[in-house]
């Protein structure tokens, strides 16, 4: 649920309310029950940090910390060679 921030014209006590976005504004100030407005806020954005968030989604081949896009080895996405070809480099080790 959303958080809504409103403000008394009178005493100017400013509160923040949980409320579903379908329910009424709220008219009355909690602490002396004169009549509120309601605050409009630019909302907050979600950044995610750390190794493992849209680890492929990163076209441009930085990563968001700055350093170079990991990439995928062999290992990970081709499956495991049981070095049965004769040129397998597998085979020969």
């Amino acid at each position: 649920m959303p958080t809504y921030e409103y403000e008394c014209r009178v005493c100017k006590h400013r509160f923040e309310v949980f409320q579903s976005m379908s329910d009424e504004p709220i008219k009355e100030c909690v602490k002396c029950g004169a009549e509120v407005r309601k605050l409009i806020q630019g909302g907050a954005g979600i950044i995610f940090k750390g190794s493992g968030f849209y680890k492929k989604d990163y076209a441009s081949g930085v990563s968001s910390r700055g350093g170079a896009k990991e990439t995928e080895s062999a290992s990970d996405t081709a499956p495991a060679c049981p070095g049965s070809c004769a040129s397998c480099p597998v085979a020969e080790s």
